[in-house]
């Protein structure tokens, strides 16, 4: 009988792609996916490094992992990641039980690894991400394993040459690299002759993508102008973008390829100019409204996302203020919202004589929830009415009887079908109702909805 994995998957959507690659390679060595921990051979646990609570409920899961170990000794635990590329031995010494530490830049030996642990026992490997002979051929070349047959990820940069003062992401996934774009439009092509609709592009700074190939500059633009040619593909996303370097070019991009998703996820992190600059994130509040503004204006029914951080060292009361003043003139569709968590390694979790307590945080935490709660209903019940083009996901984790769907917008929609949708198929669903954190609708019969967009040119700022 094959032997089985179970895949747990932290953090962002790099993380999650990584695990695609992980359980791509362990079904290509013979391994079937298991419906849970209990039936699994293998279980790998996929960490996240951004904040603190990653830790802790990395070695909680572990200490669980540990008596099931002693009952099931052919168990086999993998740990990998970037806490794992971070912590490098210490989750040896922490848990010796585990069989297999791998990092952020030797995914491609999971199973090689695996398989040798079974022979020699416990091993860690980790390569170091901050030497580019160290690092493993582009990631995207490894075999997948997705979800979902209709949308992918796909990745076309790692690392990050950024210096935020409260990120550990470039000391654990290394400088930045980019895929060569006619790759990047191969891997594509496959991905839609295999039935996927949408794609996601991934990096640490999409917006950077390509400076590192020519002496032209970031070539992310010409980028998504390419893959805006590929049949088969409707929608275009991308992840992550930094807001110093959200260019004229890729603005106009997003308002011209008729494929890329009327969706922008922009961080602020802070509405402080004092903070931003202790932070280390290359704008101003002002520059980052008018690239916002820039954005609006050249994709018609723009939704927009962002990041934020409470109680980052030093945060003053006028500094969130300013916040909240920035938050509520940029009038978002949604935010996630996340308190300050100190990274050892990073410049901000030295600055102890400088940290916010935690009473201040928690009261500044819901206002700033208030302000954004507000704002991103006031944005849903705005399109109460309308038509939207939903993608199917399949049925609500709430209630089987509801059919959930994404709007081109990222938005959450909930509908009652009048007949069994396979995910992956388009539905024209009417908006009837709205919540902060989705839209209520009902399915109609319209078949062919206009689907194009009128370009605007943009100016440079």
């Amino acid at each position: 009988m094959p032997r089985k994995f179970f895949v747990h998957t932290y953090g962002c959507q790099m993380n999650e792609h990584d695990s695609e690659r992980i359980a791509g390679l362990l079904e290509a060595d013979g391994l079937e996916p298991a419906a849970s921990d209990d039936e699994a051979d293998v279980i790998v646990l996929n960490t996240c490094c951004i904040r603190e609570n990653a830790d802790n409920k990395l070695y909680g899961n572990l200490g669980y992992l540990k008596s099931v170990k002693q009952t099931r000794p052919d168990l086999q635990i993998v740990v990998s990641g970037c806490l794992a590329q971070k912590d490098r031995d210490m989750v040896r010494e922490r848990a010796p039980h585990v069989d297999v530490v791998l990092g952020t830049h030797n995914v491609h030996r999971a199973a090689v690894l695996l398989e040798q642990s079974r022979e020699h026992g416990p091993l860690t490997e980790i390569f170091d991400a901050t030497d580019p002979n160290d690092a493993e051929a582009f990631p995207s070349a490894l075999p997948v394993r997705r979800d979902v047959p209709y949308a992918a990820w796909v990745t076309i940069q790692i690392g990050c040459d950024n210096r935020c003062a409260f990120c550990i992401v470039p000391s654990v996934r290394g400088k930045e690299i980019s895929r060569a774009p006619e790759e990047i439009a191969s891997e594509v092509e496959r991905l839609a002759g295999d039935g996927v609709v949408e794609i996601t592009l991934l990096g640490q700074n999409v917006n950077s993508y390509g400076r590192d190939l020519t002496k032209r500059g970031p070539l992310f633009a010409e980028l998504l102008h390419a893959l805006g040619t590929i049949d088969g593909i409707k929608r275009i996303r991308f992840t992550s973008p930094h807001p110093k370097d959200l260019r004229p070019e890729t603005i106009d991009a997003m308002g011209s390829v008729a494929s890329m998703c009327e969706h922008l996820h922009l961080p602020l992190q802070s509405g402080s100019d004092r903070t931003l600059a202790a932070m280390h994130r290359g704008y101003t509040a002002e520059r980052y409204l008018q690239r916002l503004a820039a954005a609006r204006a050249a994709v018609p029914d723009l939704a927009v996302t962002t990041d934020l951080i409470v109680g980052f060292p030093g945060e003053t009361d006028d500094d969130f203020e300013r916040t909240l003043e920035v938050v509520a003139e940029a009038h978002y569709d949604s935010a996630y919202t996340f308190i300050f968590s100190p990274r050892s390694g990073t410049e901000a979790a030295t600055k102890v004589d400088d940290f916010v307590p935690a009473a201040v945080i928690a009261e500044r935490f819901e206002r700033l929830r208030v302000v954004v709660e507000r704002s991103a209903l006031a944005k849903h019940e705005a399109r109460v009415g309308r038509i939207e083009e939903a993608l199917v996901e399949g049925p609500s984790k709430r209630d089987a009887s509801v059919t959930a769907g994404r709007t081109r917008q990222n938005k959450l929609v909930h509908f009652i079908a009048d007949r069994p949708l396979r995910p992956g198929t388009f539905v024209d669903v009417r908006v009837v109702g709205a919540a902060p954190h989705h839209l209520r609708g009902e399915m109609v019969d319209v078949t062919a909805l206009p689907r194009h967009k009128t370009r605007i040119p943009v100016s440079a700022h």
